[in-house]
């Protein structure tokens, strides 16, 4: 892991001022209290929690209450909104900025899982320019003094492509800051992102900053895509997964004088990463507040922690059905202490999935525009959804 240094930058978003240039995209059961907080152990930035609905935030439904809750070590406190109808939408901002749940808002318009889009929320909701416009104009205008941020894909497919017009009326609209996931919703995880887009995006935005997601398993990854592109700062997403401290090697990729908590590097031996590992089982008790809901919770994290070290297969099994800390610790006591394994722990993380045909509503492609008979459609991309 040898890293070129890149100059001294942060990021401003609005009146934040950001460490560094560096964003933990939202990511639906993993970007919680707990993984946000041992993130931030490990290095800096702004650390976004999970997708809320904005539905679900104006009916006060109690899940989505604890959820935007941060713990008070957070600072800046972010939330990110999705929606489909902007009166819903901006009251949901209103009720953040007026209870003070946070100092930045970003609106999800990336998500590509089929029972959100096939309800034209998502990924879909651009191409319906004016509905976007209206849903980022009002938001903007609800937030006040909070900045409010976009994030969206490329558009639904190669021949419907949506950024950088998108990324216009949001600029117009008054965001504060514009994030691209360089795939189109149809494309969903697979490929490679296509990180030329983020460089025609910033091209096209002048006066606020772009930031580049896609394909960022690495500090080096993160410098080359801000070199190639010109972006402002980074987005990152799976590439962190089971590897917190990533944003350890960030912090000092952008700033070499920065002192990350384990030093300028990770030495990520596997006896690290079953610290770390057990850490985050403990934020995660503390966060549900039940032990057993939080070391279940823990499971789906064990193999993206231990990918390319050598755990036998029956610690491994073990490790992913743990019920309490106790366990956890007489299982990270058996690991021993290999040392890091190099690139077969590196690499793409979590499930890429294959292109795919966009489910979209019927007729959604006829037409930029939306119809007023659209909103029971619409509120229906509401219900059961998953981040982007």
């Amino acid at each position: 892991m040898t890293l070129a240094p890149a100059p001294a930058r942060s990021l401003r978003i609005g009146p934040l001022e950001i460490d560094v240039p560096v964003v933990l995209a939202p990511m639906a059961g993993i970007t919680n209290t707990a993984f946000r907080r041992l993130c931030r152990e490990y290095g800096a930035g702004l650390y976004v929690s999970e997708m809320i609905t904005s539905r679900a935030l104006v009916e006060r439904n109690e899940v989505t209450m604890r959820l935007i809750q941060h713990h008070e070590s957070e600072t800046p406190r972010s939330i990110q909104l999705f929606g489909v109808d902007p009166k819903t939408i901006a009251e949901a901002v209103r009720i953040i900025v007026a209870e003070d749940h946070a100092d930045h808002i970003d609106l999800n318009f990336g998500c590509p899982v089929p029972k959100v889009t096939r309800k034209g929320g998502g990924a879909a909701l651009p191409w319906k320019s004016t509905l976007f416009n209206d849903i980022v104009t009002q938001a903007v205008k609800a937030a006040g003094d909070i900045p409010l941020t976009v994030k969206m894909r490329k558009g639904i497919d190669k021949n419907h492509l949506t950024f950088l017009d998108a990324g216009r009326a949001a600029e117009d609209a008054g965001a504060a800051a514009i994030a691209l996931h360089a795939r189109t919703a149809s494309e969903y995880y697979s490929g490679h992102a296509d990180w030329n887009a983020i460089g025609e995006l910033k091209e096209a935005i002048t006066s606020i900053p772009v930031l580049g997601n896609g394909d960022i398993w690495s500090a080096d990854d993160a410098v080359r895509m801000m070199a190639e592109t010109g972006c402002d700062g980074v987005v990152v997403g799976r590439g962190c997964l089971g590897r917190p401290w990533l944003f350890g090697e960030l912090a000092a990729a952008f700033d070499p004088t920065a002192t990350p908590k384990d030093g300028p590097l990770v030495d990520a031996t596997l006896a690290f990463v079953g610290a770390a590992f057990r850490r985050h089982a403990e934020l995660l008790v503390e966060f549900f507040e039940d032990e057993d809901r939080g070391c279940r919770d823990i499971r789906k994290h064990a193999a993206w922690y231990f990918k390319g070290y050598p755990v036998g297969g029956d610690l491994r099994a073990q490790l992913a059905r743990v019920s309490s800390l106790a366990e956890i610790d007489d299982l990270v006591g058996q690991l021993g202490d290999a040392p890091y394994p190099g690139s077969a722990a590196e690499g793409q993380r979590g499930r890429a999935g294959t292109p795919k045909r966009t489910a979209l509503p019927d007729g959604w492609l006829d037409s930029r525009e939306i119809g007023a008979d659209a909103s029971d459609m619409l509120r229906g991309a509401e219900v059961e959804n998953n981040g982007g």
